[in-house]
């Protein structure tokens, strides 16, 4: 593939370091030294790969390329040299022969969902990129599984390209900027960076550049194309009713009763509009693996909602769901967190707190390491190393609920 010379790009070819090879600087790396360029990587976790931070501090460069969660004191930093994010350095990456549309997604809540809303309504070939893996339309042919860390915006982009067709891209703590549509799914904030740095500035910051902008109640920017999902779309019960420039109507979906899924599905249909789409045929959206989706094994109703997403609230806002569709069942809560599967854990006190506000009947708690507080406080519950252990080995009966609320990449 042929990439089309950019500013970091440029001749001649240019001296760079980049930080942080565990959350995809390695792959930045390697597209950067197809370029031509000189790029020496730091492992800043391990020391594993790369050269040592002592060894980067004696070398000249011309920029250095570092992940937007690094902490501002990182003496690395520190050498009066040009810094762009990971974010960044991906868009540069990408070229100008970009996929159309291309759609950027980030937001603390509600990403994948949207991502796949949209995509719903998208048609003819194209690419979604979510932390559920890379799919490529209208077959929904699976590619692959990776992270949505920056760098692996590169290669949806650059397959999406070949298809001469869409792009969605579900990237976290920001965007690369260069989306015709950049989207924010929720305004929650948290601290990074050591806890120096706000998530949604970084995230505002990586959106401005897009050329236009879709952003959650709440949220005010400086940005001539920016819009906010309330002056396109609305909810009322199972309701969704949408008005822009030309495209109106409504449609029903009972998912809408799930505030997981309200949200997501109110951000697609509003960027179906700015897209010039009409979202109506969203009315068929289907509820996703791990996201609220719902079957029966033996009688047995099983309401999966374990994700890379999953909380304390989408746990009790799954129980409310299951107890709805068959009350007066006993509830198997399965929960916990399996081993290394996401950046941000799920906290002990967070389960402690999900299971008290459930109350299930029975409980299962997942937990990679022996011994857990956990473990201590519910002597009595189940135990299993991973999420597939605990399907597994679980009888499921007709007179029960089945709940997993475990967090994990699917």
């Amino acid at each position: 593939m042929q990439r089309t010379r950019s500013a970091i790009t440029s001749e001649p070819p240019m001296r760079l370091l980049v930080l942080d090879t565990t959350h995809g600087g390695g792959t930045l790396a390697t597209a950067l030294a197809e370029e031509g360029h000189i790029v020496d990587c730091v492992d800043i976790y391990y020391g594993r790969d790369g050269i040592p931070s002592e060894a980067a501090r004696t070398r000249l460069y011309n920029a250095c390329i570092a992940p937007v969660h690094l902490d501002p004191a990182y003496p690395l930093l520190h050498r009066g040299l040009p810094v762009i994010t990971h974010h960044q350095a991906a868009g540069l990456l990408l070229g100008g022969d970009l996929p159309t549309p291309f759609i950027e997604i980030t937001g603390e809540r509600g990403k994948t969902t949207t991502a796949y809303a949209l995509a719903h309504l998208m048609g003819g070939a194209g690419i979604l990129h979510t932390s559920s893996g890379d799919i490529r339309y209208p077959e929904k042919t699976l590619l692959g599984r990776y992270s949505i860390t920056p760098a692996n915006i590169i290669r949806p982009v650059q397959e999406a390209r070949r298809l001469h067709g869409w792009c969605i891209a579900e990237s976290s703590l920001g965007v690369s900027g260069r989306g015709d549509l950049g989207i924010l799914t929720s305004p929650g904030d948290y601290r990074i960076a050591a806890g120096k740095r706000s998530a949604l500035e970084a995230k505002l910051c990586h959106l401005s550049t897009c050329s236009q902008i879709l952003l959650p109640e709440g949220i005010c920017v400086d940005h001539p194309d920016a819009h906010t999902v309330g002056d396109i779309a609305s909810s009322r019960g199972t309701t969704i009713s949408y008005s822009f420039d030309g495209i109106e109507g409504s449609f029903d979906h009972p998912l809408l009763l799930l505030e997981g899924y309200r949200h997501p599905l109110l951000m697609a249909t509003a960027a179906g509009c700015l897209l010039g789409i009409d979202p109506a045929p969203l009315q068929s959206f289907e509820a996703l693996p791990g996201r609220m989706q719902t079957r029966y094994e033996n009688g047995c109703l099983i309401v999966d909602a374990a994700n890379s997403g999953t909380t304390k609230d989408t746990t009790i806002e799954a129980a409310r769901y299951a107890r709805k569709i068959e009350s007066g069942k006993d509830l198997h809560l399965i929960i916990g967190q399996d081993a290394h599967a996401v950046c941000e854990n799920f906290a002990e006190d967070a389960i402690i707190a999900a299971i008290e506000a459930v109350a299930p009947d029975d409980l299962t708690l997942v937990t990679p390491d022996e011994p857990s507080d956990l473990l201590s406080r519910y002597p009595a519950c189940r135990r299993a190393a991973s999420l597939e252990a605990a399907i597994a080995t679980t009888e499921k009966r007709a007179d029960t609920i089945i709940l997993l609320a475990v967090k994990t990449w699917r």
